[in-house]
């Protein structure tokens, strides 16, 4: 039997994957690769380094730095390892999320001269509405997708080269480009790199567009940590980028802006941005 490595960006579809009977071992990568200090392609102890910092601090304090340093060495030693398969499947949403990854991902192979890989991208599914990844699917549906995927391609390896500098860099100019390509390599990399350029500071409002959405929310009557997080997913445009500790970190930013646009009362000061099952409840957030 072959040995096959299947590589994908979230933890359901992780576990979904290992249910569905696909061969081989399921590994899930962790990063925020659209945003946070490092250098594109391959990264250097100084960079797992900062972007231990830069991810403990992103979460609030609810990832220790420690461990997220651990976790990143570890991604980098498995992709290390990637030669010693028979294959390597890449499952991974059309989203300003997974499509930094993925560019990353492969951006790193290419450095190790590893351009054989299998890719399934997806931004659409039957019966599914609205659908924002891989993560909705069951094992099942999963098993079905994965006749679906195809041989990355050389021009691929090289659009993902480009585009994983342009994160690295945080180039605005190159994004603007990049939202402009026909007939992308990877086709998904203009609507993704566009959602970035909306999530950078308006020139008026200095919000980003999830900023925005979430002083709607807020202005709109939602009160509850959850109820904005529903508005928000109902008025954003899929595939959903972010996840729920994102959208808390975007409440405490707009409450600690001077001056303050939003206010929380809760238990602190601040929402909890990880593991906040049960601790959101006692939570308001007001317009100010």
């Amino acid at each position: 039997m072959k040995k096959v490595l299947q590589v994908t960006s979230g933890d359901i579809a992780g576990e979904n994957l290992k249910k569905s009977g696909v061969p081989g071992e399921v590994f899930v990568w962790h990063d925020i690769l659209y945003e946070g200090p490092r250098n594109p392609g391959w990264p250097e102890e100084d960079t797992l380094q900062a972007r231990a910092t830069f991810l403990e601090q992103a979460t609030g304090g609810g990832l220790d730095r420690a461990l997220v340093l651990e976790t990143l060495r570890t991604q980098y030693l498995k992709l290390e390892t990637v030669g010693a398969y028979d294959g390597l499947v890449l499952w991974f949403d059309a989203c300003l999320f997974d499509q930094s990854m993925l560019c990353h991902i492969l951006a790193c192979l290419k450095l190790k001269g590893i351009q054989a890989a299998e890719l399934i991208c997806l931004d659409a599914f039957p019966g599914i509405e609205p659908f924002n990844g891989i993560g909705q699917l069951l094992p099942e549906q999963l098993a079905l997708v994965y006749d679906r995927r195809q041989p990355v391609t050389r021009e691929q390896f090289s659009c993902a080269e480009r585009v994983d500098r342009a994160f690295a860099a945080q180039d605005h100019a190159e994004f603007v480009q990049l939202a402009q390509l026909d007939n992308a390599p990877l086709p998904f990399i203009p609507a993704a790199v566009t959602r970035w350029l909306k999530e950078q500071p308006d020139k008026t409002t200095g919000l980003g567009f999830l900023e925005q959405l979430t002083l709607d929310a807020v202005r709109s009557g939602c009160r509850h940590p959850w109820e904005i997080f529903r508005y928000v997913a109902a008025h954003d445009t899929p595939p959903q980028y972010w996840g729920d500790s994102t959208l808390w970190a975007k409440i405490n930013r707009l409450a600690t802006v001077s001056p303050p646009l939003l206010s929380i009362a809760g238990p602190t000061p601040l929402l909890p941005q990880w593991n906040c099952q049960g601790k959101l409840e006692s939570f308001s957030i007001y317009p100010l």
